[in-house]
Order: structure tokens, then C-alpha cells, then sequence
């Protein structure tokens, strides 16, 4: 038998890290995770996944979990900054309403 690393199934495009071969992200996987899903719960939520890439995440998750918080902590302001820019554009007051009587105008 011989012993060879393996490598990580992760690749970064536009500031985001996806599990390779997939549109799932890391934070996608590391959330469900430390929400108490196991690899194969994971698997079976995101068929794109293969269980091993899973395991892999994970491993490389608890083996840098520093780096890989400070990651999400940085994609959750991004994601509170573009919200509060969506929100500033776009007035999510009484948007219900406004469909509603798009659809009604529509008829």
C-alpha cells in the first residue's frame, strides 16, 4: 500500500470556494455541518456531491478551522453589504403589494 496525499476537492472562483466539480460552497457544506448533518446527510442534500469530497471538506475544515471561519465571517458582512445595498435600491416596503397589483393589472 502506498500512502499519497490527497488533494482538496476545493476551488476559489470570484472570491468564492465551491466544492470542484460542483456549485456547492464551502460555507454551504461547513454550515450544514456544524448544524449537525453528517457527510452522508450532506451527500444526499447535494447530489453533485461525492461522498469522499464531502469527508475530504470536512477533514480539511476541523484541520483549519480558523481560517475557514475567518472566511465565512468575511462572506456573511459581504452578504449583510450587498443586502443592505439591495434593500437601498430596491425598497422591500410593501413589495408584496406592488406584485400583487402588477399581476392584478396584468389581467
Amino acid at each position: 500500500m502506498t500512502i499519497t496525499a490527497e488533494v482538496i476537492p476545493l476551488r476559489e472562483e470570484a472570491g468564492v470556494i465551491r466544492v470542484a466539480g460542483s456549485r456547492v460552497t464551502l460555507d454551504t457544506i461547513i454550515s450544514v455541518f456544524n448544524a449537525g448533518a453528517t457527510p452522508e446527510e450532506i451527500e444526499q442534500r447535494y447530489p453533485t456531491l461525492q461522498l469522499a469530497d464531502v469527508y475530504a471538506v470536512i477533514g480539511y475544515y476541523l484541520h483549519h478551522r480558523n481560517e475557514v471561519d475567518a472566511y465565512m465571517r468575511d462572506r456573511e458582512r459581504q452578504a449583510e453589504v450587498i443586502q443592505k445595498e439591495n434593500e437601498a435600491r430596491f425598497n422591500p416596503s410593501g413589495i408584496r403589494e406592488r406584485l400583487l397589483a402588477r399581476r392584478a393589472a396584468q389581467r
